[in-house]
Parts: structure tokens; C-alpha cells; sequence
């Protein structure tokens, strides 16, 4: 079973030509959406495959006067073998799951 790890809810307004089923035509329809993306690993639910899982949970803390570059990417999609630093595996993970995470780019 996979577990949420993000929940969001976007208002969206269709207009009166969209087919959208369950609505009749002819005048503005809205509606609200909950999203929930959701992953699963060889190794049962979850989004980390592996870094520190024996820890009860992964936090990481950076003082942003001691980073050596100007820009520092770090890892949002967990496959990254430089953890907690951006190694770009988020491009085979996107190209696999057709996810779309990217780093967190952090400026000095």
C-alpha cells in the first residue's frame, strides 16, 4: 500500500464549451480537486528507498553562511547518492515514473 506524502486541494473552473463529464453544458462549472501523490518502493510503502532508514526520521539542517557555492542543490527526490546534495538522479527517477520533482536550490 503506498503512503501520501503530499496532499493538495486546487480549485479549478472549466468553461461553458469544456466537455466535462458529470456537469451539464452551457454555463461555467467549478469544482474542487484533492490531489495525493503517492509512491511505493521495492521494500514496501514509502518515498525514501534507503538513505538513513535507521533513523526515525531524516532531518538535515544547513547554515546557509557555510555553504562553499553561491547555488546548492539538495535532493527532494530521495535517490540522489550524494544525500542530502542533488547528484541529478531525479532525471532516470522522473524518465521512469513520470514524476517531475526537481532539487531545492538553495543561494547563499
Amino acid at each position: 500500500m503506498a503512503t501520501p506524502f503530499c496532499a493538495a486541494a486546487f480549485r479549478l473552473t472549466f468553461p461553458p464549451s469544456a466537455p466535462v463529464p458529470g456537469f451539464s453544458s452551457g454555463r461555467a462549472r467549478r469544482g474542487v480537486v484533492a490531489v495525493r501523490a503517492e509512491a511505493e518502493t521495492a521494500g514496501g510503502s514509502g518515498i525514501n528507498p534507503a538513505i538513513r532508514k535507521e533513523e526515525a526520521k531524516v532531518v538535515d539542517t544547513v547554515l546557509t553562511g557555510e555553504l562553499s557555492k553561491p547555488l546548492t542543490p539538495y535532493c527532494r527526490c530521495w535517490r540522489s547518492g550524494t544525500f542530502p546534495l542533488c547528484d541529478g538522479s531525479h532525471v532516470k527517477h522522473n524518465k521512469a515514473t513520470g514524476d517531475n520533482v526537481g532539487p531545492l536550490l538553495v543561494k547563499k
